[in-house]
């Protein structure tokens, strides 16, 4: 039916009527939530317990965060274009959570994996207020500038249509979000200067483990650097969202002294790619388990994967995709998300199946992560 209308009356009607569509299932899952007994309310009131869909955008990052009550947080908004399948993904994960509205959105900084999908975003949900950490001031020769730039004057164009309340974030911040006990850790390059409660011993990995990789730049000047770093406390389970957070304001965490502490849920910075995840971070938090958003062929780097596989405690890793250039340094099959790479792009796309890890997360000492694909899950016990 799309493909004719689309034919008949110009691609831009059509997309405003998949637009239609979209609102008009937003607006079932709404009634649906408001009818006692339905499987929408029973979601969207998940006993207490705070939800997080790790989304599949293909090597980017856009992770939901829903509370006992309802209230959402989603950290980045994938890429744009690819026939609208990052927002549309992100919709889906929505009406999954029994939500009809993303209370916030924080674009943890301007690379078009992460900041790209918001225009898209956008039109397929309402949205109340825009997080970031203040203008993007990465600038050539960094590689890839002018994507960054593209992503971030489509950002600010959406921005100036004054429908969004936008809130500039800075390192020792609380996020505003309902039920959600956030912290920004970095934000613009700078990152807060006392520790987290519990936090605060010397790292022993300083000095010793805490060599630039080979052509890192240091400091990073690219927008990494200055990527919003959050950690969220629900109960006793500590979760560390680095976004693509650099060797370099990793150190400034983490030495001499840990200021983030033990975490239980490490979402590993840059999708597993050189420049973050360094061996004083993964060292220092020592995570019970990681989980990794990477693209068959975008992240899921060796160096990373054997680094958390072999830091101290042996953390579980669970990925969103195979690594199709790691080979046997995976993690095990169960553990992932997506085994089969997408061929071709946008409508084109096959095998693209875009399985999710959704983790459930109580306020006392449990949290699980459910494979899509599998349809199974493991339970944890923070430690």
């Amino acid at each position: 039916m799309f493909a004719q209308l689309k034919s008949a009356i110009g691609a831009g009607l059509a997309s405003r009527f998949r637009r239609l569509c979209g609102w008009l299932g937003l607006l079932l899952a709404a009634m649906l939530v408001a009818a006692p007994g339905r499987a929408a309310q029973s979601e969207s009131r998940s006993h207490g317990q705070l939800r997080i869909y790790f989304v599949d955008v293909e090597g980017g990052q856009a992770t939901l965060f829903v509370t006992p009550d309802g209230h959402s947080l989603l950290v980045d908004t994938g890429w744009a274009d690819h026939n609208d399948r990052d927002a549309d993904r992100i919709v889906a994960a929505a009406k999954q959570a029994g939500i009809t509205r993303l209370d916030y959105v924080l674009i943890t900084h301007y690379h078009g994996d992460h900041v790209g999908g918001a225009p898209q975003l956008a039109e397929a949900i309402p949205i109340g207020t825009f997080f970031d950490h203040g203008p993007d001031r990465e600038e050539a020769p960094v590689s890839g500038w002018q994507f960054t730039k593209a992503g971030y004057d489509a950002y600010m164009k959406l921005l100036a249509t004054g429908k969004y309340k936008h809130v500039v974030l800075h390192a020792d911040e609380k996020l505003p979000v309902r039920g959600l006990e956030a912290t920004v850790v970095s934000a613009n390059g700078t990152v807060m200067d006392r520790p987290l409660p519990g936090a605060g011993a010397a790292n022993s990995t300083c000095g010793t483990a805490d060599q630039d990789p080979e052509g890192f730049q240091d400091p990073d000047m690219s927008e990494n650097g200055r990527a919003v770093a959050i950690v969220i406390q629900f109960g006793r389970v500590r979760i560390l969202d680095p976004a693509d957070l650099t060797w370099d304001r990793e150190r400034m965490l983490m030495c001499p002294v840990n200021k983030l502490g033990h975490v239980n849920l490490y979402i590993v910075g840059n999708h597993g790619m050189a420049g973050a995840t360094s061996p004083v971070l993964v060292y220092g938090i020592a995570p019970q388990v990681a989980i990794m958003d990477n693209g068959a062929t975008k992240g899921g780097g060796i160096p990373a994967l054997d680094l958390i596989r072999n830091a101290p405690g042996k953390p579980v890793l669970w990925q969103l995709h195979d690594a199709e250039r790691s080979g046997e340094h995976n993690t095990d099959p169960e553990r992932i998300a997506n085994l089969e790479a997408p061929t071709g792009r946008g409508p084109s796309e096959v095998n693209d199946k875009g399985y999710m890890l959704i983790v459930t997360v109580s306020r006392d000492e449990r949290f699980a992560i459910l494979n899509q694909r599998t349809g199974q899950s493991q339970e944890y016990r923070a430690n």
